[in-house]
């Protein structure tokens, strides 16, 4: 059956640089971040999707954008499920993830950190993914009679990008 990955980036946050008292994995999502999130889940809604499964890393930001995608989308935010290997772990972390979800679900969010998420994008996809995603960007691959397990380079296609200032 076929397999749709619908990839993330988590929204605008506290930007820290200057702060030695918040560290990265603490960052919130700014009032603008809020917004952007709640964008991209009614545009999910809007545009007739239906979830089967919501992955995001530990850090508060990615946690905070996945709920609020979620609520979007009517998706229990108690069955978001949070990844280690989605915070710092290279696009090899996405991949694993990705190879070790059930075949049963066969549309999935992974809410995740820049650059990894648009390496992962590029790698995965045949197509040009159009560069670093911007923040609250999605990026909609679809992958033909394939099980998770059997994703990998170039294996799947871009079916859409979608910026969020394209959602005003």
């Amino acid at each position: 059956m076929e397999k749709n990955l619908l990839l993330i980036r988590h929204s605008t946050a506290e930007d820290v640089t200057n702060s030695s008292m918040v560290r990265d994995i603490d960052r919130e999502l700014t009032s603008r971040g809020i917004m952007e999130s709640a964008r991209v889940g009614k545009y999910l809604k809007d545009s007739g999707i239906e979830i089967d499964g919501i992955y995001c890393s530990p850090s508060i930001r990615t946690k905070t954008t996945a709920s609020l995608v979620a609520e979007q989308l009517k998706f229990d935010t108690e069955n978001i499920v949070f990844s280690e290997t989605l915070y710092g772990s290279g696009p090899r972390g996405y991949l694993s993830l990705l190879n070790g979800l059930e075949n049963h679900l066969n549309t999935v969010i992974i809410v995740g950190h820049n650059p990894d998420i648009s390496f992962f994008a590029d790698y995965l996809s045949s197509q040009d993914c159009g560069g670093s995603m911007e923040k609250a960007t999605t990026i909609h691959l679809k992958f033909g009679d394939l099980e998770w397990a059997e994703i990998s380079q170039k294996s799947g296609k871009l079916v859409k990008r979608t910026d969020v200032i394209q959602l005003n």
